[in-house]
Formats: C-alpha cells, structure tokens, sequence
C-alpha cells in the first residue's frame, strides 16, 4: 500500500507528548517520583516539540515558559473537564474553561481541549463499562449547547476547541460521538482523535477517523494492548486498574496500526499537533524509553 503521509509534514504539524507518561494526572499514586524538569527534559532528548501540561508543571505562565524555551518545547494542549450535564455547574465549567484559555494564551498556545465528566465512572474505584453514564435528552442538549457557548469564547480568543471523547464517560463510543458530532457547530467544536480511548471503547479510530477526518482538530496517538482490554472487560475493572495492567501503550508498540490512520489525516491534509500519549505506569514502563520508541515509529512512518 503507497501512503501519503508525506503530506504530513513538519510544516504542517508538530509532533507532541504527554506528560502521562511521566505521571499520572488522574490518579497521583501512579508516579516514580519524577519531576517536572526531568520529565521535560526527557521530552525533548527523545525529539519533541510540545507537550501536554501536568500537575507537576509550574503555574507561574513566566517560569513555565522559561523551562519549555530551554528545551525547544511548546505547549501543545491543556485539558479542561466540563460538567454541563450535572446540576449547577454550568457557569463554573465556562469561568474554569475561561481561566484556562487566558493561561494557555500566555504560554502561546492555540488549542484547548475538553472533556464531559459529569458523572464519569473514569476516577471512580468501580467497572469503567459498566458503570459509566448514560445521558438523557436533556442532558445531551446541556452538553451541546454549552460546548458551542466554549467554541465562541475560543474563537473570539483566537483558539480552537477541540472535544476528547474518553473512557469511563458519556461520550465513549462511537455512538456517541456521532451523536455529540452532529449536536455541535462543526465550525466551534472540533474532534480530538484519541486512537486508544476509541479501540479501548471496542470501536474502531480508523473508521472513526475516516467519518470526521474533515472535522479533527487534535490527535492523540496511543496504541492498546487487546489481552488487558478482554481482561478489563471480563473481570469489570476499574480504569485506574486498566492502566496498571498496561492497557495503554505508544506507538509502535501495542495493536493499532498508524499508517492508515495518518493517511486518513494527510488525506484531509490535517495541520496541528500529534500528540504521543499513553497512560502507564512509570515505575514499570520506563517513560524515557517509551517516548523514544514512539518517536522512532513516527519517523518511520513520516519520513521525519
């Protein structure tokens, strides 16, 4: 098979990582006692040029900027949870998404992503499929109406939203993707593309890629390992648990095959970030060596 990942070119994106593989952001217990500096050191010896931003990262806009500069880094997302669809949440959910956006403004970012966790099972210590929500009508007009309300504040800011669907959530599957897709501007929300979260899901992100590929606004590439999947599903494990049984993992390493999936991407000639991420456990896969695996899969893949 020719593929035309070429087209993705570093004039045209930029290669990040997040910093999960360093930590974990969800679950604090899951650390090796790295810090920030080292973590972002790591990152740029193993080739990037951005990363996601963590608790461990300085919130001071200067001092952060400063680290990064040092090592070439960008930023190249930060995450935000909405909660539209629980009670009397929806003015906090815009003043938090607002606080970000005016943060991640001065470190010169232009991506914001978002996530609906209102009752997530994801953080909870129960089964992840089983337990996770399902929204009623009115829940998924909160959702969407408000998702617009951030794709106009980001855009009047100079930012694009982009929403990660996640596991333990509302929006999970494939289904429901769809649904949020087609209840949203697809001019103010955009998709982010988490191969892992949606193989994870038991759908598939190169059909999932193909269906919105004009519509994607933000990649995080991260492959699973099918054997933890079945054992998730069939022992109802939670997700913390799924990560420490590895069921993440990088690029180049796990089930997923990219080269179709960033055809797809060349194909709609995608311009942004890609970003390498995988949850795992650093006191067991080795967060240096994992993001130089991944690096040396996508020069591989793409030429560079």
């Amino acid at each position: 098979m020719t593929y035309a990942t070429d087209r993705l070119s570093p004039d045209k994106v930029k290669l990040g990582v997040c910093c999960t593989l360093w930590w974990n952001d969800d679950f604090p217990t899951i650390d090796a006692g790295i810090s920030f500096d080292q973590a972002v050191s790591d990152m740029a010896l193993a080739g990037f040029q951005g990363c996601s931003i963590g608790h461990k990262y300085p919130s001071d806009a200067t001092e952060l900027m400063a680290a990064l500069n040092l090592r070439g880094l960008r930023v190249s997302e930060p995450w935000t949870s909405t909660y539209f669809t629980i009670n009397n949440m929806r003015q906090k959910t815009i003043a938090a998404f607002e606080e970000t956006l005016a943060h991640i403004k001065a470190l010169g970012g232009t991506e914001l992503v978002v996530a609906e966790f209102g009752a997530s099972s994801h953080l909870l210590p129960v089964d992840v499929f089983a337990n996770r929500p399902v929204f009623t009508d009115s829940q998924w007009d909160a959702l969407t109406s408000g998702l617009d309300e951030l794709g106009k504040i980001a855009c009047s800011a100079g930012m694009k939203l982009s929403y990660h669907h996640h596991m333990g959530t509302g929006v999970m599957t494939r289904a429901d993707i769809d649904r949020l897709m087609a209840s949203t501007d697809p001019d103010l929300v955009h998709l982010l593309l988490d191969t892992g979260h949606m193989a994870f899901a038991g759908d598939d992100p190169l059909d999932l890629a193909r269906a919105y590929a004009d519509r994607i606004g933000h990649v995080h590439l991260k492959s699973i390992r099918p054997e933890v999947v079945r054992r998730v599903r069939e022992e109802g494990r939670t997700f913390q648990e799924s990560i420490e049984l590895g069921v993440f993992t990088v690029p180049g390493d796990g089930a997923i095959d990219f080269r179709p999936i960033l055809e797809v991407l060349a194909t709609a000639q995608y311009e942004g970030w890609l970003v390498v991420e995988a949850e795992q456990d650093p006191n067991k896969a080795i967060p240096l060596e994992y993001a130089k695996k991944a690096r040396a899969y996508l020069a591989d893949v793409l030429g560079w």
